[in-house]
């Protein structure tokens, strides 16, 4: 009985050990496997698909500009006598820049002064004195009297005129033969050549009148238009003949350039001063015809500068091009934007980074462009489930420079998608494109 006993503890003690061999090498298998697998899940990048906001831009490059930008040279030759403004300062419209020596000059810029001078006696008379206007009226009067003294005498022609005939007959005297002229009186029409040359007179009389008449209307309400004008005209010319001894400023700005100094010798076209209107700095950038209608005017941009680190800037739309430019078969357009908050560190000539806002969405399922496969022709990412990538086809909208908008798929928040799948879980052949629109 006790052999019988033995004999059965020996057999439990064999049963409960395979039992135990069995377990442990199951939980050995096991934690290979976990650890297989959660050595092929470290080996993939992954990032959580999100619930956010996507802010989607247009980008492109530009050179900076004054909005107004003039580069001003002398129209003359002579001395220069005063410079008055230097590099960085400000000027008006308007304001003389610097001058040349009138002893320096020709002559017929410094007789223009004169010139000047009597044409704007000349406005001024028309404006202020009465005296033109006076001698049209007389000159009127007395067109008015010669006219009707022609006009009386040739109504008289068509009337009968007593005519006086005379006749030279001889007589006898006691001093002999004497001729004396014989009268004869009798009523009778002017001949034809006496009514023409009324008739004449008469026209001649009549023009002048008009002419006089024409001359009073002009004056009779104040100075002749036509007459000022023409002042005006001399009064111009003078000046500008005078103002080629100057440089004048056309518009407000800045001076940024000039190396003029008191006693330089200049020609015509010689350089005298550059003038920027700073405080309008504008862009121009290339737009391609994909991205040119989501512009519009007064749209908010903003704008960085490789010169200018750690600083962005601020601007607007200001003009759109309504006719592309094809260069190499790609049509860009232009667009101009206007800085809205340019400091003095912002120069004409630096090269801007322009980023315009063309969509803003809020609540959206978010995924990193880089999870993003162009596989067959669809596009889809792989997501990371039980330790192994799985493909999920997608259907994306707006994008921005690394996110992008899920519209359609298997997707949730929350999902691990991976970042680098392997190469032969994508399309045969190794071909990963990757596209987003």
């Amino acid at each position: 009985m006790k052999k019988v006993f033995q004999k059965m503890n020996k057999k439990r003690w064999t049963v409960f050990g395979i039992v135990a061999v069995v377990l442990v090498i199951v939980v050995v298998i096991l934690g290979l496997r976990a650890k297989a697998q959660a050595g092929a899940a470290g080996q993939f990048q992954t990032a959580k698909v999100e619930r956010g906001s996507l802010t989607a831009t247009v980008g492109a490059t530009g050179t900076v500009r004054a909005n107004q930008s003039v580069q001003l040279a002398w129209q003359t030759t002579g001395t220069v006598e005063k410079v008055y403004f230097h590099i960085g300062d400000e000027v008006k419209a308007g304001d003389v820049m610097a001058a040349l020596s009138k002893t320096s000059l020709a002559q017929n810029i410094i007789l223009a002064e004169a010139d000047l001078v009597n044409a704007q006696q000349a406005f001024d008379d028309l404006l202020k004195s009465d005296t033109a206007r006076a001698n049209a009226w007389i000159a009127l009067r007395d067109a008015q009297d010669a006219y009707d003294k022609a006009n009386d005498y040739r109504v008289s022609l068509n009337q009968k005129i007593t005519i006086e005939e005379v006749k030279i007959i001889s007589v006898r005297t006691p001093f002999g033969w004497r001729k004396i002229p014989r009268i004869k009186t009798y009523k009778g029409y002017a001949d034809v050549e006496t009514i023409a040359d009324a008739d004449a007179k008469l026209a001649l009389a009549k023009a002048r009148l008009d002419d006089a008449q024409r001359a009073f209307d002009r004056l009779k309400d104040g100075p002749n238009p036509d007459d000022l004008t023409a002042a005006q005209a001399r009064m111009d010319a003078a000046q500008a003949t005078i103002n080629m001894a100057r440089i004048t400023a056309p518009f407000a700005g800045t001076v940024t350039d000039t190396s003029l100094k008191p006693g330089d010798q200049v020609t015509a076209g010689s350089p005298a001063f550059r003038v920027d209107d700073l405080n309008h700095l504008l862009v121009d950038v290339d737009v391609s015809e994909v991205d040119i209608n989501n512009f519009s005017l007064d749209q908010p941009v903003t704008l960085s500068f490789d010169a200018i680190l750690g600083t962005e800037y601020h601007g607007k739309v200001v003009e759109e091009a309504q006719v592309g430019t094809s260069v190499q078969g790609v049509v860009n357009f232009t667009v101009t934007v206007e800085l809205t908050d340019a400091d003095e560190l912002v120069k004409p000539g630096m090269t801007a980074a322009v980023n315009v806002v063309v969509t803003e969405l809020k609540d959206v399922i978010l995924v990193p462009n880089r999870a993003v496969r162009l596989v067959d022709g669809k596009r889809v990412v792989y997501v990371l489930r039980d330790g192994k990538p799985a493909q999920v086809e997608i259907r994306l909208g707006a994008s921005s420079d690394t996110m992008s908008v899920i519209v359609d798929g298997n997707l949730k928040v929350g999902d691990l998608v991976v970042l680098n799948p392997p190469i032969e879980l994508t399309h045969p052949g190794g071909n990963t494109g990757f596209m987003v629109q």
